[in-house]
């Protein structure tokens, strides 16, 4: 049986406890998952490419050995269905927090489907206690001093702090 590479593309700006568990849930589903970290400078990131890549990494590092998971990190800046093949994935992961995620994620799945046929998307609903959880609103309490460790590592959320200039 082939191999089941499954690809979760994203900005992760920063990776928030949302992303972290559409990653545990996708890892049970494909024999190896890839974090793809999207340039997106479109965004306006707050962190670099670098440094999200480099979150991403301490934390996938973390719970890969937490759930016994083969999980990488790779940065991209090519078209999504481009990258997907590059890295030898048959499979996009994209997650859904709510319904109005659901319109734009499958305008997008119909669209990779029709440029690579051969890549599949699936989509995993966020947990009821994730559904929330977004980078915009996460940086949005961060940068007002709010309280933010409920949604993000507390690696993370020092990396916050530091941005925003709460560091002790």
């Amino acid at each position: 049986m082939p191999k089941r590479v499954g690809l979760y593309p994203g900005t992760f700006d920063p990776i928030t406890n949302g992303h972290m568990d559409i990653v545990a849930r996708a890892a049970r589903v494909v024999d190896h998952l890839i974090v793809a970290v999207a340039v997106n400078a479109g965004k306006g990131p707050l962190f670099t490419l670098e440094e999200r890549v480099e979150m991403a990494e301490v934390e996938m590092a973390d719970l890969a050995k937490a759930v016994g998971a083969s999980i990488e990190v790779r940065p991209f800046d090519t078209l999504l269905v481009d990258f997907t093949a590059k890295c030898g994935a048959n499979l996009i992961v994209r997650g859904l927090r709510a319904v109005s995620d659901f319109e734009y994620e499958f305008q997008m799945a119909g669209m990779n489907a029709r440029l690579s046929p051969d890549i599949e998307t699936i989509f995993l609903m966020a947990s009821e206690r994730c559904q929330f959880i977004s980078s915009r609103f996460v940086k949005e309490i961060g940068r007002l001093g709010g309280e933010i460790s409920q949604f993000v590592s507390p690696r993370v959320k020092a990396r916050l702090d530091e941005k925003f200039g709460f560091s002790a």
